[in-house]
């Protein structure tokens, strides 16, 4: 009840003119809400899209290149190991002892080298490293003191060969960040020399800046085991820690205020760029702006459609309301208001011809309430007929108890009581009792009409006598019976039982009907009037059962020439058949 009463004040709250905006507002904003939210992610989607595949050829290109520069610099060092052209020269420098045959290798190697280093532009410090006594030959460039390759940051190890970078250049004069390969030469009396070789001046600069996304792009570059050994932002990856708290598995991420992607080479080593939030939602702030902006627009371009709409709509609605108030207080007058739209026009002309008609009706129902008094005259009097006749009939009644006639009162007692039971008096409904004393002073008359002798027999189970049955429907089968050749020694056999269903069956052995009177009987209302004055006829039984039942109820006749008539009612027991006897 609560909240239908809550249900109910809101209804009230919502007047035409907030229901209209409602509607406007859901009906204009609605899908513009959902386009736009739809366009937010669809094109969200497509920036990211566009910005991370960007990213990552960039990334893939400064991948390639550096995986080139150490490809390169495998190649030299091949040639520099024992198997190479070079190293072989190296082995004999070392196990030669004649001054002569040193200075001779020492100027073939040195010519191995410089020719090298020439076809290979990209080639810069290179030297033969010998790890036991920490010193180094056969450098093309100046090192610098205390060298060490041994120290310098490794990124990974394949095939005895050890990639080195991005580190400081090992090169005196020299202070860029450059990649550098480190091999063993394998020498078969000595397993501490290595062949060390730097990448070429600024090589590995250019390759980091020549591939950015945009001007803030940063890279990284991570050792197979996921630490930061070159960093471009050292305040927010330090060099020599594990990159984004250790997680290798990621390939891209949000991480102290920047975006990161993450490649990996074949190598096993990994390039990462790194982009800040600002930069990283800079286009799309841009576009989310342009949104807003036309939301505004959109929004203004709405109210100024719904102050139209309140204007073309809402006023006439207004005026239509005014006028439809002023009849409810029987302010009939035509209508002076006026509307440039048609259809509010229409409505008020259709008013003013309501208004009309009302009044027309005002008129004809003070004429109906005077014809209405008149009829209710006409109706007491003619109430007070019948029951005039039964007062005369009491009045012969005790005059024959007087005289003594006793024939003549049992017809008045009997004639009495069938008129007050037939006229109405007792309502639509009846029980089984009560239909069958009246059909008792029914026969008890016909028995002193007649002139000859007829038996009734009634055979009536008790259990059925107070259920409720449509009055005045076992005349008019007995009725039947008697005008339908039933002569001396006839017989009429009336039958009240109950087996699930209320059953009537009257039989009778008189001459019986054909099939087309038996049609007659049923179908013409006016056949039982034409033969018996106060008989009402089989068609009345019928369809005072089927209306009383619903169509429940089945009247069921049989009837043979010469052998009599049988007439079954099958009703639904109680009242309209819902109440039933246990």
């Amino acid at each position: 009840m609560k909240r239908q009463r809550l249900s109910t004040r809101w209804l009230a709250f919502l007047t035409l003119k907030r229901r209209i905006i409602l509607i406007f507002m859901i009906t204009f904003l609605l899908p513009f809400v959902g386009i736009t939210v739809l366009s937010y992610y669809t094109i969200n989607s497509m920036l990211t899209n566009k910005i991370h595949s960007t990213i990552r050829n960039n990334m893939g290109q400064v991948r390639l290149s550096l995986e080139n520069a150490f490809s390169n610099m495998n190649h030299v060092s091949q040639q520099l190991a024992f198997q190479g052209s070079v190293g072989p020269k190296l082995g004999q420098f070392l196990e030669a002892t004649e001054p002569y045959r040193q200075a001779e290798l020492i100027d073939e190697i040195n010519a191995d080298l410089d020719t090298i280093t020439y076809t290979n532009p990209n080639i810069g410090l290179t030297l033969y490293y010998f790890a036991n006594d920490g010193t180094y030959k056969f450098e093309n460039l100046n090192a610098a003191r205390n060298f060490d390759p041994l120290r310098l940051p490794t990124l990974a190890e394949q095939y005895r060969v050890t990639y080195k970078g991005p580190h400081l250049s090992q090169d005196q004069f020299n202070n860029q960040y450059v990649l550098s390969v480190l091999r063993k030469v394998d020498l078969p009396e000595r397993d501490d020399v290595y062949v060390y070789i730097e990448s070429g001046f600024k090589l590995t600069q250019n390759i980091l800046e020549n591939n950015r996304f945009s001007p803030n792009t940063r890279h990284l570059i991570l050792d197979v085991d996921g630490d930061v050994v070159y960093s471009e932002l050292p305040g927010a990856f330090p060099q020599g820690t594990a990159f984004a708290d250790g997680d290798n598995a990621a390939e891209s991420g949000f991480h102290n205020g920047y975006y990161w992607f993450r490649g990996t080479s074949d190598q096993g080593w990994s390039i990462v760029s790194a982009i800040p939030k600002t930069e990283y939602m800079q286009e799309r702030d841009l576009w989310l702006v342009q949104i807003a902006v036309f939301c505004l627009l959109f929004l203004a371009v709405t109210l100024g459609l719904a102050w139209l709409l309140w204007k073309m709509v809402y006023r006439p609605l207004n005026d239509f309301n005014r006028e439809i108030r002023r009849m409810s207080k029987s302010n009939l007058e035509p209508i002076t208001t006026v509307s440039n739209i048609p259809e509010f026009s229409y409505l008020l002309k259709q008013m003013n011809g309501m208004k009309g008609e009302i009044r027309r009706l005002f008129r004809e129902v003070e004429a109906s309430a005077q014809r209405r008094a008149d009829l209710e005259i006409e109706k007491l009097r003619y109430q007070i007929n019948p029951h005039f006749l039964m007062n005369t009939l009491d009045t012969a009644h005790w005059l024959a108890v007087m005289k003594g006639q006793g024939e003549i009162d049992k017809l008045i007692v009997s004639l009495n009581k069938l008129l007050y039971y037939n006229l109405g008096k007792t309502g639509e409904r009846t029980t089984v009792r009560e239909e069958l004393d009246a059909l008792e002073q029914y026969l008890t008359l016909q028995k002193i009409r007649y002139d000859f002798d007829f038996n009734v027999e009634v055979e009536t189970d008790e259990q059925v006598l107070d259920l409720e049955i449509p009055r005045f429907i076992l005349q008019p089968l007995v009725e039947n019976a008697l005008y339908h050749g039933l002569q001396d020694d006839g017989r009429i056999l009336v039958r009240v039982s109950f087996d699930g269903a209320l059953r009537i069956t009257v039989s009778d052995n008189g001459a019986g009907m054909s099939e087309e009177t038996l049609k007659q009987v049923l179908h013409r209302e006016s056949q039982g009037k034409e033969k018996v004055g106060m008989g009402i006829g089989m068609n009345y039984v019928k369809r005072t059962v089927e209306s009383f039942y619903e169509g429940r109820a089945v009247m069921d006749i049989r009837s043979e020439v010469g052998r009599g008539t049988t007439v079954t009612l099958t009703l639904p027991a109680g009242t309209n058949g819902k109440e039933r006897i246990s």
